[in-house]
């Protein structure tokens, strides 16, 4: 099996005029591998990807997928599945036609029967696009990305306008692709998506790659956070206790069990009710939040 990187972003550099979308940013994704690629608003997550996609040249540095430029279509889109964020089918299509139309563009072997089974849209395979509500359409939208089972599936925002049992569907049917090798990589708003599924997530800021890592890796950077209040304002919490705007009593730390088992000791020593505690470890939505207040 080949050790090439699928994806390989080398000091990309993207502009607009006098604006940088995206500044010296490097990153890999191996093959096999689920790459969760997230940022704050305008961070260069869309430029990143229209060039990755083949559709945008960089100003500077170089992207390869397959160990090919993303340009050269022939080589590269048949082994590409993408889900955009809106893909603009033709309105007047049939669910049915546009599969088969996408599907042959794509060049890749598949049943449209079967595609259609896969996102459960058998029922409406002779309706027209027009016809179809938010949901349906993202379903066809994921329809058309993976016909033909590609190796690399980009996935920007897929479960958008989702019920739950649909975003179910959709990731048990990119958990087969994973299961038959597929590489994903997944740009979301929805970060519990990422924190429960990707492999690695790289962190984008302001054009540039801020952090990289697993969950475990990312999240251990900040202190997880033990909550707490006291039943009345004589009693003085222990030391290494800060209050938070709303008036709760709270200790950041890097070591949790041994911190929380010593405020319940000195609850119990004290004859103290610690009332609305909480403690929990940090979450790759509190990893997010820490980007701009740095």
């Amino acid at each position: 099996m080949s050790t090439t990187p699928v994806i390989d972003v080398d000091r990309l550099g993207v502009t607009y005029g006098d604006f940088h979308a995206v500044s010296d940013l490097s990153f890999q994704v191996e093959r096999g591998e689920f790459y969760a690629l997230l940022g704050t608003n305008g961070a260069g997550k869309t430029s990143t990807l229209e060039v990755v996609e083949g559709h945008r040249d960089p100003t500077s540095g170089s992207v390869r997928v397959f160990g090919r430029d993303p340009g050269d279509r022939s080589a590269v889109r048949p082994r590409m599945g993408i889900m955009l964020q809106e893909s603009g089918f033709a309105p007047d299509l049939t669910v049915r036609e546009t599969v088969r139309l996408v599907g042959a563009l794509s060049q890749r072997a598949d049943s449209v029967d079967r595609v259609l089974g896969v996102v459960d849209l058998t029922r409406t395979a002779a309706t027209r696009v027009s016809q179809l509500s938010g949901g349906e359409k993202r379903r066809l939208d994921f329809a058309t990305a993976v016909y033909g089972s590609p190796e690399l599936v980009v996935l920007d925002e897929p479960t958008t306008g989702l019920d739950i049992q649909s975003r179910d569907d959709l990731w048990r049917a990119v958990d087969r692709l994973r299961d038959e090798g597929a590489t994903i990589v997944l740009t979301t708003h929805y970060l519990e998506e990422a924190q429960e599924r990707a492999d690695r997530i790289g962190l984008m800021h302001q054009g540039g790659l801020h952090r990289e890592g697993t969950v475990a890796e990312l999240t251990r950077t900040l202190p997880s956070v033990i909550r707490f209040s006291l039943p009345t304002p004589e009693v003085a919490p222990p030391p290494h206790v800060h209050r938070d705007g709303d008036g709760a009593f709270v200790i950041e730390t890097f070591t949790m069990q041994r911190d929380l088992h010593a405020l319940l000791d000195w609850a119990r020593d004290n004859a103290v009710e610690l009332g609305d505690l909480h403690a929990g470890p940090t979450r790759l939505d509190d990893v997010f939040r820490s980007i701009g207040a740095e």
